[in-house]
């Protein structure tokens, strides 16, 4: 879908530019097209166009007048982003998988995924949510003092666990356009963060007084949204 839209967009700058050029009567348009390429003759200008695997669209058009126009096109960020996915723990998170499925390949996340499995929200974060989630990374819980995730983890603390985890997850799919410096999120604990935002700079104040920073944004997984951080929240119980 995206490799239609590019070229049909870039296509009318072309046309537009051509048309001013050449004041040429309106002529019937022949188009000739396959899945990666369009040619098209409209107004006394011939334009072609190109789009890659990659989503770039190369384009060249020429009019009448024998005056011509190159140009070249890649998708923004954002859609890249929401089409391809976003690197975190050098593994692709995808749209198309859920947050745990995601998360279960990042290297830098294996602390978590273990303390998700232990705290048995493995099929609530697989659920249909949406839900956006504040993913601590394993550097985030090695800021812990030591032995506080061995602890954690045994069977007798699993209630308490379960009460940081889901103090990281609030309902919803929130993305970091939506946090507002200021802003009150309630948690799925029941406990509250705080949202401290500066331009593209987004932090969060926990219930302690800690403060963690959203070091990777926008991770969209099909059941919501992960945002990387880089200390474990801390709730008051």
């Amino acid at each position: 879908m995206i490799k239609h839209f590019l070229p049909t967009l870039a296509l009318t700058a072309v046309f537009s530019i051509g048309t001013a050029a050449t004041a040429l009567a309106q002529q019937p348009a022949k188009t000739k097209s396959d899945a990666d390429k369009m040619k098209t003759k409209e107004d006394g200008v011939m334009a072609k166009s190109k789009v890659a695997d990659d989503g770039k669209v190369k384009m060249k058009g020429k009019a009448n007048d024998g005056s011509k126009m190159k140009a070249k096109t890649k998708p923004t960020a954002g859609m890249d982003k929401a089409t391809k996915g976003v690197l975190v723990g050098g593994a692709m998170m995808t749209p198309d998988k859920d947050i745990v499925d995601n998360a279960v390949n990042s290297t830098d996340h294996t602390t978590l995924v273990s303390a998700v499995k232990a705290g048995g929200l493995v099929e609530t974060l697989k659920g249909a949510g949406p839900f956006t989630v504040f993913a601590p990374t394993n550097a985030a819980f090695d800021k812990l003092p030591a032995g506080t995730v061995n602890t954690l983890v045994m069977p007798e603390n699993k209630q308490k666990l379960s009460t940081i985890l889901t103090y990281h997850v609030v309902p919803g799919r929130l993305t970091a356009a939506d946090l507002q410096d200021g802003q009150t999120l309630t948690t799925v604990e029941g406990e509250t963060l705080t949202v401290m935002k500066k331009g593209s700079s987004v932090m969060l104040h926990d219930a302690k007084g800690g403060t963690a920073n959203v070091t990777i944004a926008d991770v969209i997984s099909s059941n919501g949204v992960t945002h990387v951080i880089d200390t474990v929240l801390m709730p008051t119980k």
